[in-house]
């Protein structure tokens, strides 16, 4: 089948290379309506395009051997790259010039005399790349030296922005950056065109963009041990590879009884060859792993009673580091990422980072403030700064949210900047309370999105960091983070579907892009509403708007939805759907059908029915499933994933992990009742038939109760400095909205001020209670907490603060209440005087606050976790989602 030539002298479409390679343009049906990927490279020549591949021939490649090692190592990668699109190898040379009708130059400004060569007499423009941070320029150069009429030049302002260029064009030939993480294979091509022109990604707006391996036993753990002999180069120049593939620079190591700089010599030298910054987790100083204390240190881990002895394993550290790539965390924690004793005080911790920064100057022979320096402000340590604790002005204040996806602190807009800036540490894996959750993604990228939107546009973009567990299953996660922490501001709110629906079409092609993408989607969401650890039988009501029924039902179409499309998959994308798609769904699927189950079980043993033990024996086969499901996981690919989903997940008795997985209690009888009344169905405790409404009557009260998504308001009122915004998709039900820009200075309810306006027709007048449920964003801005208002008809807005006795911190129960349940709950209390029609308010007062549902209830809501489902309505605007559109339900 063939493509569309290029246009204009270059070829764009809307979607990534995938799309471009297997379908017509014109043929693209589920084309996203956003450019988020341009594309230069197509199947057909066009109009001057540049023969990467053709004819059985491939262009030759040529890098100066004085370039960068990771440079030319990145090089070798495009040279197997083109192997797998085109099954021809492309000579690769660094001694001697190029010659040929058309071949690749790759070098970095300053390190390539080819390269600066081109610069110097004009042929190749790069003023938009020299001096910028991890820049490159992709371009096709005619004779731009004697014996070669073409050259396809990738330049790079410094050693990562060359290497970006390299993985950039091997994007776009069709080579997923999850190639062999995730066994995504390539589609062969017999031929490759680059789009004359030029191309680039520009500078990246974050400069410092990584991931932090975590939590890592007993999964990734035992796997590199039966695939590597331990965590050691062999496995990490996989991860190192993947990072650059996917355009991050930044890695903070397994440490869970590992010692990246120890385990393994090769591990830190190979980092710096491949050109990965390293770091140390937030309570780690001066790039000693906490396990080496524990074999290199003397005495106690107290700087007050061991200062001499703290001070010369620090300076171990610096003194190995020597000119590699770091940023180096400072401050300390007590032992074991526990807080510091009682006695441990401000001036301590400001003296321990004043002797942490002379030693930093002492062995690196140079200022202080000449090597990169962060301080966490992790837990307890923001108080520290709340109080008063201050560090020099070129360490990076790392902020960090509450380990669950809330950030917990923001630079306010009027302080003086930092010359080290601000920086995110965020999380998609976590041990602690309430609960642990390391087994599967429970990680929506809506919800990614709104708190890195925050930390973009309040100035906290020097690092992103983001704790990912064993890296796998969180591929589809981290790709988001890392493109987003790339560029914020080119995926907004609106383009999140499309995002989506590009990353499945580069992993499997475009013709299941869409389905796959609304998968993703839902999984992660539905995970999100309670991680699995946290799930047992009285999560959701049994009898109650059929809500353990509705959420097992929902889970199982996604299931038949995700088998169908592997059904229909070519044989050589099974591996890489089931471990990005079809497993998370089936194990999630029947993990809930379990607890559903029990809880079945339970009630039928409460009321003798007949059905208790085929009930009992049917959790056993579920829980059974559940071990046949990771079984096949550890088989595919041959068993390259062996151990990668050893993490427990069933039988939770408190935040820690159980040692193995346990069957939930069950009950059986040995006698049924036959005089005893049947435990009441899903089905008989169901709502009652909605009346029908007319046209515009907004939402109408049945059985004591209102309930609305928050998109499905009837007017929106903006303001002058602050407008609604839709976050399709956000949540445990529908969609969220909020107010953009989120800097967007506190505003008190008034007549023009930004607030939403909800419709509803009430049966009775009296007292009635608004429940808002709001996402569970912190109090980043300070002060008081974040606030809303909520207001009927005409009367005065009651101003409800979402953080009223809220402290993200263990032990606080509204805080763990949130976490746990991923929901704010809040209350007003209204009293109306007639029934019949009237209209509800929400007001914006203070920016981040992000709605979700409004409940209005007369007495007649029941317990529940997601509350009632929506109310039926005449209004139209409750149709307002598209028809296909990823996510939505």
């Amino acid at each position: 089948m063939k493509l569309l030539p290029f246009h204009n002298s270059r070829f764009r479409t809307a979607c990534c290379f995938w799309l471009v390679l297997l379908v017509p343009f014109v043929a693209q049906a589920q084309t996203p309506a956003t450019k988020l990927t341009d594309t230069y490279v197509s199947t057909e020549k066009g109009k001057s395009g540049f023969a990467l591949a053709a004819s059985g021939k491939t262009a030759a490649l040529f890098a100066s051997n004085s370039d960068w090692p990771g440079v030319l190592r990145a090089a070798r990668d495009l040279q197997a790259d083109i192997n797998r699109v085109t099954k021809l190898t492309p000579t690769f040379t660094t001694d001697k010039a190029p010659t040929g009708n058309e071949v690749v130059l790759i070098g970095t400004l300053g390190k390539s005399p080819l390269i600066d060569g081109l610069v110097k007499s004009k042929k190749l423009d790069v003023s938009q790349v020299a001096g910028k941070w991890e820049t490159f320029v992709l371009q096709v150069v005619e004779k731009p030296m004697p014996g070669v009429e073409r050259a396809l030049v990738i330049a790079g302002s410094d050693k990562r922005g060359t290497i970006y260029g390299i993985y950039d064009l091997s994007q776009q030939i069709g080579v997923s950056p999850w190639y062999w993480w995730a066994d995504v294979p390539t589609k062969p091509q017999t031929a490759l065109y680059v789009a004359p022109g030029r191309h680039s990604q520009g500078t990246p707006k974050v400069k410092y963009r990584g991931i932090f391996i975590n939590d890592e036993a007993p999964a990734l753990q035992n796997w590199s041990k039966e695939k590597f002999g331990g965590v050691n180069s062999k496995m990490y120049t996989h991860m190192f590879e993947l990072i650059l593939r996917l355009k991050g620079n930044y890695l903070w190591p397994a440490m869970w009884g590992n010692m990246f700089n120890v385990d393994d010599p090769q591990n830190p030298v190979l980092a710096d060859e491949y050109g990965i910054v390293m770091g140390t987790s937030h309570h780690e100083p001066l790039t000693r792993a906490h396990e080496e204390w524990k074999h290199a240190g003397k005495g106690a881990w107290n700087y007050q009673t061991n200062a001499a002895a703290l001070q010369e394993f620090w300076r171990g550290g610096m003194k190995r580091m020597g000119t590699r790539e770091n940023i180096v965390s400072i401050g300390m924690r007590g032992d074991g990422d526990e807080p510091m004793s009682q006695e441990s005080n401000i001036a301590l911790l400001e003296r321990i980072v004043a002797d942490q920064r002379k030693i930093i100057a002492e062995e690196t022979g140079k200022p202080a403030e000449q090597t990169p320096q962060l301080w966490a402000l992790y837990k307890e340590v923001q108080e520290y700064y709340d109080k008063g604790m201050r560090v020099p002005d070129d360490v990076t204040l790392l902020l960090c949210d509450d380990n669950w996806g809330n950030i917990r602190k923001l630079p306010k807009l009027s302080e003086k900047p930092r010359k080290g800036g601000y920086g995110i540490y965020y999380h998609f894996d976590y041990v602690g309370g309430p609960r642990n959750y390391k087994w599967l993604n429970t990680n929506p990228i809506p919800r990614i999105w709104e708190q890195m939107h925050l930390a973009h546009e309040y100035g906290a973009n020097q690092i992103w960091i983001v704790n990912v567990g064993d890296l796998k299953p969180m591929e589809f996660p981290i790709s988001f983070f890392l493109d987003y922490a790339w560029n914020p501001d080119k995926i907004g709110a609106d383009q999140l579907d499309d995002y989506s629906r590009e990353w499945a079409a580069k992993q499997f092609g475009p013709k299941y892009a869409t389905g796959i993408a609304d998968i993703l989607a839902k999984y992660a969401k539905y995970n999100a509403r309670r991680k699995p650890e946290l799930l047992d039988q009285k999560t959701y009501s049994l009898t109650n708007y059929r809500e353990w029924e509705t959420v097992v039902a929902d889970y199982n179409q996604l299931l038949t939805q995700a088998e169908a499309i592997n059904q229909q998959l070519p044989a050589e994308y099974h591996d890489a759907y089931y471990e990005l798609v079809l497993h998370p769904v089936q194990a999630c699927a029947n993990l809930n059908e379990m607890y559903y189950t029990v809880a079945q079980n339970h009630e039928a043993a409460k009321n003798g029915q007949a059905t208790t033990n085929e009930l009992a024996e049917k959790v056993k086969a579920l829980y059974a499933k559940d071990a046949e499901i990771t079984s096949r996981y550890h088989a595919v690919a041959s068993g390259k994933w062996s151990h990668m989903m050893d993490q427990t997940h069933i039988g939770y008795t408190y935040w820690q992990q159980p040692e193995k997985n346990a069957m939930p209690a069950v009950q059986t009888i040995t006698q049924p009742t036959a005089t005893t009344a049947p435990a009441a169905t899903p089905a008989a405790s169901a709502q009652k038939p909605q009346p029908k409404v007319a046209a515009g009557a907004g939402f109408v009260e049945a059985d004591g109760y209102v309930s609305i998504d928050a998109e499905h308001y009837s007017k929106v009122v903006n303001g002058s400095v602050a407008k609604w915004q839709t976050i399709p998709d956000l949540g445990r039900t529908l969609s969220a909205v909020t107010t953009l820009p989120v800097t967007a200075p506190t505003q008190l309810p008034a007549a023009n001020t930004p607030h939403l306006e909800y419709r509803v027709q009430l049966t009775s007048s009296g007292p009635v209670t608004v429940q808002a449920y709001l996402a569970p964003t912190l109090n980043f801005v300070g002060g008081e907490g974040l606030r809303y208002a909520v207001s009927f008809d005409d009367e005065a807005p009651q101003i409800i603060n979402l953080h009223t006795g809220m402290v993200a911190d263990n032990g606080n129960r509204p805080w763990e209440k949130a976490v746990a349940e991923n929901i704010i709950i809040k209350e007003s209390k209204h009293t109306l005087g007639k029934p019949g029609e009237h209209v509800l308010k929400f007001w914006r007062v203070d920016p981040g606050v992000v709605l979700e549902k409004l409940v209005v209830n007369l007495g007649g809501v029941k317990p529940s976790y997601l509350g009632p489902p929506e109310s039926a309505s005449g209004n139209s605007k409750t149709s307002k989602e598209e028809k296909g559109s990823v996510g939505q339900r």
